[in-house]
């Protein structure tokens, strides 16, 4: 009886295998006929805003404040500007900018940055890159300094130089009368605009060709949409409105992020509905991340 009961049970535990066997190739079938395909981003082609980037230096050195505008008229008037500018916008290679250690004994130009704002400031290994970054390295040449960079949060920036703990902010900042209570701003030098980031899928604002057409349609989304925003940018002042910058603001509910990469990976993952920020780090994001799907 022991014997029968054995073969019984050899025998279920046998036909049991089988069919688990069968179960898992059947999984592996339908795992491999599996047709969907990672989500991707774009960026809606109409800029929203009409800004201009700035340097915000300490209120306590007006001489370097003349420094850094003879400078930036000198690089404009040389061409070196448009060079650094097609370098980044033209597909060329960008120069590493390293960063000397801190020393209040040296003679040293100490600069406040986000590097999460490609493709004015961003990290390749250990060096900085990016527009703002190649300027820096001019300029601290320039003055015959030592150049330091102090890598931060965004909304830290301006604060940091306001306090006095680096001399000069150099971030792709918007010029505003709020960023003003920290720093004096040089001369612009670059011309900038906020735009839209979406799933690729989604077709909302497809047949929009100008900044109206969008922000009505933006204006007539709920709490229930969220957008994300870089922290501290202009971007988040869109969403969330700004008087100083004349944003209305929008219904929809504002998610800020440390970068603007965290925003769109969340948007593709589905937490968020839309991006909003500057163009030049919209177009490299988006290109970025679609390039990883």
């Amino acid at each position: 009886m022991k014997k029968l009961l054995a073969a019984v049970l050899t025998a279920a535990l046998t036909v049991g295998m089988l069919a688990g066997c069968g179960g898992s190739d059947n999984s592996d079938s339908k795992s491999g006929s599996d047709t969907s395909t990672a989500k991707t981003a774009k960026v809606i082609d109409v800029d929203l805003t009409n800004e201009e980037y700035a340097f915000g230096i300490d209120k306590t050195q007006p001489e370097l404040l003349e420094q850094v505008n003879a400078f930036i008229a000198k690089i404009q008037e040389d061409g070196t500007l448009d060079e650094i500018f097609d370098k980044y916008f033209g597909g060329g290679e960008p120069t590493p900018v390293k960063s000397a250690a801190l020393d209040e004994s040296k003679d040293q130009l100490v600069v406040a940055t986000n590097a999460a704002f490609e493709p004015f400031e961003y990290m390749q290994g250990e060096n900085y890159v990016g527009i703002d970054m190649e300027i820096a390295s001019m300029l601290a040449e320039e003055l015959g300094q030592e150049l330091v960079i102090q890598n931060m949060d965004f909304d830290a920036v301006c604060l940091s130089v306001g306090q006095q703990k680096c001399d000069i902010a150099m971030a792709g900042l918007t010029v505003s009368e709020e960023r003003k209570e920290y720093v004096t701003f040089s001369d612009t030098y670059y011309q900038a605009s906020q735009r839209l980031i979406v799933p690729s899928d989604d077709t909302t604002f497809d047949d929009m060709t100008d900044a109206d057409s969008i922000a009505a349609a933006l204006a007539e989304l709920d709490s229930s949409v969220k957008i994300g925003v870089q922290q501290g940018t202009t971007g988040q002042s869109y969403v969330e409105g700004s008087e100083d910058l004349g944003f209305p603001g929008l219904q929809a509910t504002c998610q800020p992020y440390k970068s603007g990469s965290l925003a769109v990976q969340d948007m593709l993952n589905g937490n968020i509905d839309y991006v909003i920020i500057d163009a030049a780090p919209a177009a490299a994001i988006t290109e970025a991340i679609n390039e990883m799907q």
